[in-house]
């Protein structure tokens, strides 16, 4: 096939734009990193780095002609952003997608509109509106403990509150500082798990996972594949993800999370349109990695069998963990991954490690 993008451009300069850039350099590709901070990760491994906020149009338009295609590396870039750009060269996944995915009431009520189950939740306006809810809430489920969370910009546990029935809603209201609130039962699950697609222009698929992931502090700590679940369960939570990806019509890479109950139901809980950090073990465990699977698809080419030959585990390198990576380094089957952050702070991810374990030559398998 003739190789029609020559230059992708990346809005967001953060490690999943850094690895995106890198798999497009395998395939001959150019990146242009569009960013308002300045020696941004991504920007150390692109071509051009464009910084600007993502409001202004003189710089986006600049940015927007030296490039092909545009894509994005994280989901809170503004909605009036990508539809601007949209004017002027292809974005993949599009503005649909990334609206949903902004907004959690949105994400939910979408979920369940296409019949994929989600925790009970509801959304509130006011500290008024959120006791009377989480009343109600109580009386309907029989519910004691809830999680309060912001419609927007919640990410890596902020935003967000663990609260009870007693527990003043003026004070919660005021603490998470945000105009719509979302109220969710809080669910005692045995796991969580993910599963990343990958769909391109042809409707054609790649599934990675599911993927079991351990939290510490909110923010991912571990992720391990295969994740050690029912059969049926991990086809489940691929059937699920498949559907999702063919409702949005996506032409990109997504991630769907999911908690596992104690009796072996499904709950997706948060949509991510991008590559996503559970995913990051596919760069060494896989023939084709999440990343080069973004850039193909938003890129015009089809996808590829992830081809897993390698059982892997990938665990974040957070804050102070990337001053110790010496035994990582020494480790048999470990492969590290340092961001070019150069900043060390408390609950940024500075990094990954991926531990691999080979499969038998005639395990090798395409998830």
């Amino acid at each position: 096939m003739k190789l029609e993008t020559k230059t992708l451009g990346i809005l967001g300069g953060g490690q999943l734009g850094r690895m995106s850039a890198m798999a497009a350099a395998r395939l001959g590709i150019v990146t242009h990193i569009y960013c308002p901070e300045k020696n941004c990760p991504a920007s150390q491994v692109s071509a051009r780095t464009f910084t600007g906020a993502y409001e202004d149009k003189r710089t986006l338009k600049t940015f927007a002609d030296s490039v092909d295609v545009i894509t994005y590396e994280f989901e809170n870039i503004p909605l009036e952003t990508i539809r601007y750009l949209q004017r002027l060269r292809p974005v993949f996944p599009d503005d649909r997608l990334l609206e949903i995915a902004q907004d959690r009431g949105k994400e939910k009520q979408f979920l369940n509109d296409i019949a994929i189950p989600t925790v009970s939740w509801v959304l509130a306006t006011s500290a008024k509106d959120l006791e009377q809810n989480i009343n109600n809430m109580e009386k309907d489920t029989g519910c004691l403990e809830f999680i309060l969370k912001t419609t927007r910009f919640g990410y890596d546990g902020k935003g967000q509150l663990s609260v009870t029935a007693s527990t003043d809603s003026k004070e919660s209201w005021e603490a998470l500082n945000s105009k719509e609130i979302i109220i969710e039962e809080k669910t005692d699950f045995a796991c969580e798990i993910s599963v990343i697609i990958a769909r391109d222009k042809l409707g054609q698929t790649a599934l990675y996972g599911p993927i079991m992931n351990e939290h510490k502090n909110h923010i991912l700590a571990k992720s391990t594949v295969p994740a050690l679940i029912p059969d049926l369960l991990a086809e489940e939570s691929r059937r699920l993800t498949l559907h999702l990806a063919e409702a949005v019509d996506l032409v990109g890479v997504l991630a769907l999370e999911f908690f596992v109950t104690k009796d072996n139901q499904l709950l997706a809980n948060e949509i991510a349109p991008r590559p996503h950090n559970s995913g990051h073990w596919s760069i060494d465990a896989c023939s084709v990695s999440q990343f080069e699977q973004h850039v193909r698809t938003v890129c015009g080419m089809p996808v590829a069998p992830p081809n897993r030959h390698s059982d892997a585990m990938m665990v974040n390198l957070i804050g102070n963990d990337a001053e110790n990576i010496a035994p990582w380094l020494e480790m048999k089957g470990a492969s590290l991954h340092l961001y070019g952050k150069h900043d060390i702070r408390e609950g940024r991810k500075m990094g990954h490690v991926t531990i691999i374990k080979p499969k038998n030559a005639g395990e090798i398998g395409y998830e």
